[in-house]
């Protein structure tokens, strides 16, 4: 579907996707596994779909809370284009509730008028050209809560030449996650933990829907995945649950899937907790590299060592890091420029 046949309404927004009517009169949106259950002049818990006139509204459609250029590092993104910058923006709203989260000015707004950037998907589309960005970032909130925005915006994108990024917590229902995806180059989606315990007390969540949507991503579609855990002391940092995690990731996506681990830093609601020594960190990447994952990664600390990309067959430095700066890159036609072995990425 194309961005100039969404149906929109009058004072902005559109008309959403993924819903239908109950027999007690409710209208169900079936975009998450939240399923929200609707009467006239309600809104769901990512607050930015609401039922209007008998139908489900996306009245952020159009509208952004902000537009920033970013190295692609930042999202984070190590294989895809490396030195490459993006276009990152996000709405307002999130249909989690991660106590630890680190967007929660965005993610929790309640505020739609905070939305201060008119943006049509063309516009977007047009602006990331402008700036000379290899592609666009959806961002800061989640777009699954925006999904018919993220996907016009993917097929603008498309259309002059540029990719287009999810970065997700991956809590989607299948019939969405399929045309969502169908129209990403590539992603990070945070497996924020590999415990159902964690996923409901501390996001409001179940972990299952999660897994779902990584394994479809990786086995089902052509959009490069790279994967996200935040690491916060004491709730999902045990040697025990990081190979359990790893070993997932290894069996369901392959162990050319990049994995990031990142430093959590007291934030939300969750201020008493310790930011993540460097130690566990440390720990957590030497679990995965030993459960056989090629390309693992730290991030929100200064580990040159741990940013850098090797070569799995030679171990040859193929891309350097300092930041989110790739000083050197020698990946050559997407091999290791000493041995000729693939590495896995958009190159």
């Amino acid at each position: 579907m194309s961005a100039i046949h969404r149906e929109r309404v009058p004072g902005g927004g559109a008309v959403g996707q993924w819903w239908h009517e109950l027999d007690d009169g409710r209208i169900q949106c079936d975009l998450c596994p939240r399923l929200c259950r609707l009467r006239e002049g309600q809104r769901g818990f990512c607050f930015v779909r609401l039922r209007e006139n008998g139908r489900i509204i996306l009245d952020t459609y159009g509208r952004t809370s902000g537009l920033a250029i970013d190295p692609i590092e930042k999202k984070p993104l190590y294989h895809v284009r490396p030195g490459t910058t993006v276009l990152s923006f996000g709405t307002a709203g999130c249909n989690l509730a991660c106590k630890f989260c680190q967007n929660w000015n965005i993610s929790k707004s309640r505020e739609i008028d905070a939305l201060h950037v008119a943006a049509e998907p063309t516009q977007i589309a047009e602006i990331a050209v402008r700036h000379g960005c290899d592609s666009v970032a959806f961002t800061y909130n989640d777009p699954t809560i925006f999904a018919e925005y993220a996907i016009d915006s993917a097929i603008a994108c498309h259309e002059v030449g540029i990719r287009a990024i999810a970065v997700s917590a991956g809590y989607i229902s299948p019939e969405p996650r399929a045309q969502m995806y169908r129209h990403m180059d590539a992603a990070n989606i945070d497996l924020k933990a590999f415990s159902e315990d964690f996923y409901w007390k501390l996001t409001g969540t179940h972990l299952a829907p999660v897994l779902e949507t990584i394994a479809y991503v990786a086995q089902e579609t052509d959009c490069f995945l790279e994967l996200t855990t935040l690491v916060i002391p004491e709730h999902n940092d045990s040697p025990d649950e990081l190979r359990r995690l790893t070993e997932w990731i290894l069996a369901e996506c392959g162990p050319d899937t990049p994995l990031h681990f990142s430093a959590f830093h007291p934030d939300w609601k969750m201020r008493d907790v310790p930011r993540t020594p460097l130690s566990t960190l440390r720990m957590a990447r030497e679990i995965a590299m030993e459960a056989g994952l090629n390309y693992v990664y730290l991030g929100n600390v200064r580990e040159p060592e741990a940013a850098a990309t090797y070569c799995p067959a030679c171990s040859a430095v193929v891309v350097e890091r300092d930041g989110y700066r790739t000083p050197r890159i020698h990946v050559r036609d997407g091999a290791c420029h000493r041995c000729g072995t693939s590495i896995a990425g958009v190159w």
